[in-house]
């Protein structure tokens, strides 16, 4: 190796640990279910973005096993060449139905997507409103188009409406789009998207959401655009197929033409293989499950709203989540890791949140109650934060 690359990569890894901000990475063995096994140890799982329970779902896991009897285990080619199955056309045509959309397309990752969609359509001579807590991906996405990244303070109208005026006024710039994040992850709060819609209208503004937490979870499952009903008032609507609806990948959604023209501009589509057989055919039948019934999305919500009252009565600071994601905040990086590491070792799994995801001072942990807890396994749960809070001084 370099000497200048060794001794970069250890001098910033062992500040890293130092400041309590480097994350050990863990092996699961075996699935990613409610419980899990780590080490040996069975566990509670809290920090999986299943929601639904889905990843582990009997049902689907037959489906993809069918799929892979039929075509094999991979799509063999980039989707422009010969890496289109049926298979894919029909998620396609199941993902414009479950968002409310003329059409839709599908990619490898929810990050792709905001790599591949954001850059296709704006560049340097257009200007991006962002929310300053938005998802990495959409920050990356941003940058990737060039174009001019305007922050908007997080969830503010008045400071958005402001600066879509000013960037409006100064005819700089042959398009601007609003991003937001439909749920944000590390707080749970939901964006005000009738308002965003309102302050597009008024400066001409494209409006593009990433609903990754919201997809199965808002909107009685069909996310949060439709939790606001405004379905034909959003132009892009990202989502990722690996949180709520169990499996990998993720989309884009809005008219035709915008579908049309990702599949010729947007790069990750044209130059990556096609997500594969099994996994398609799973995501297009969990869609149609999630569309079938709200058994799972009601389950999911009525654990949520239990582990976050019994964690606030416990005297915990969970902030004001308004999901199913239930940050526990404790503010220092250190005591925020030796708490997420005592959880562990008494039973329940839940990693440390820490800068550079969130901002410094805000370390978490991130709780993620899905619809396959049992109240017995959040119980226990329970039983553990009072115990590690108490002891770390937390509560």
């Amino acid at each position: 190796m370099s000497k200048i690359l060794d001794a970069f990569l250890n001098e910033n890894l062992e500040a890293l640990r130092d400041q309590g901000l480097y994350n050990e990475i863990d092996a699961v063995e075996g699935a990613n279910g409610p419980m899990i096994q780590v080490n040996g140890k069975q566990l509670i799982n809290l920090s999986s973005n299943n929601y639904l329970g889905l990843a582990t779902n009997e049902e689907l896991k037959q489906v993809a096993k069918k799929a892979i009897d039929k075509y094999g285990v991979g799509a063999g080619a980039v989707r422009t060449i010969n890496g289109t199955m049926d298979l894919h056309v029909l998620l396609e045509e199941k993902l414009a139905e479950f968002k409310g959309t003329e059409a839709a397309i599908s990619y490898q990752s929810g990050f792709n997507c905001n790599m591949a969609a954001i850059s296709a359509v704006m560049d340097k001579n257009d200007a991006i409103l962002s929310d300053q807590l938005n998802h990495a991906s959409i920050i990356d996405g941003c940058r990737l188009s060039k174009a001019k990244i305007i922050a908007y303070n997080h969830s503010d109208m008045d400071d958005l409406r402001a600066k879509a005026k000013e960037a409006k006024e100064s005819g700089l710039y042959n398009k601007i789009m609003v991003i937001t994040d439909g749920v944000f992850s590390m707080d749970g709060d939901i964006a005000k998207l009738p308002e965003i819609v309102e302050i597009a209208k008024e400066f001409d503004l494209i409006t593009y959401v990433d609903d990754a937490h919201g997809s199965g979870v808002t909107g009685k499952g069909k996310g949060t655009v439709k939790h606001f009903g405004l379905e034909k008032e959003i132009d892009f609507q990202i989502g990722t197929l690996s949180k709520a609806i169990g499996v990998v990948g993720g989309y884009v959604a809005g008219k035709k033409n915008l579908i049309d023209w990702l599949k010729v501009r947007s790069r990750p589509f044209l130059f990556s293989t096609a997500v594969t057989p099994g996994d398609v055919a799973a995501i297009t039948r969990a869609l149609q499950m999630i569309m079938d019934s709200t058994e799972l999305h009601d389950q999911l919500w009525e654990n949520g709203d239990y582990l976050k009252a019994g964690l606030k009565k416990l005297g915990f600071n969970i902030g004001a989540s308004e999901t199913p994601i239930t940050p526990c905040i404790i503010g220092d990086e250190k005591l925020t890791q030796q708490f997420s590491k005592r959880l562990v070792e008494e039973g329940v799994y839940a990693k440390a949140i820490v800068f550079p995801t969130v901002p410094k001072g805000t370390g978490r942990v991130r709780n993620m109650p899905t619809a396959a807890h049992t109240k017995e396994m959040l119980d226990n749960a329970l039983a553990i934060y009072e115990k590690v809070g108490r002891e770390l001084g937390v509560i």
